[in-house]
């Protein structure tokens, strides 16, 4: 069975998921939208720890933004001039391949 990862990236909350299907959610973690270092380290920390009992195969995200949607360019997963603190040009889809070591599409 493939299992994969899904973020829902809000302003204010991010809801980190795990499953196979819409139907089949494994686990799921709520926490606020805080700077980029906290709030994407604790995804990061939820799918390692996810990831001692199963295996993902690729991590989803939908992001507040704007985010550069461009795959050509080099900012490509990006948010870019956001109004969340501290969120400007963060490379959120870089972060979290480098940091799970998975396909990651936004």
């Amino acid at each position: 069975m493939n299992f994969y990862g899904g973020i829902e990236g809000g302003g204010t909350k991010f809801v980190c998921i795990v499953g196979s299907s819409p139907q089949d959610i494994r686990a799921e973690a709520r926490f606020p939208t805080t700077n980029p270092a906290e709030t994407l380290g604790r995804a990061v920390a939820f799918f390692k720890e996810q990831t001692q009992r199963l295996t993902l195969s690729a991590l989803g995200i939908g992001s507040f933004g704007p985010v550069n949607l461009d795959r050509a360019s080099p900012t490509f997963g990006y948010i870019t001039n956001t109004v969340n603190p501290g969120w400007t040009n963060t490379p959120v889809v870089n972060i979290l391949k480098a940091e799970l070591n998975i396909p990651v599409v936004i």
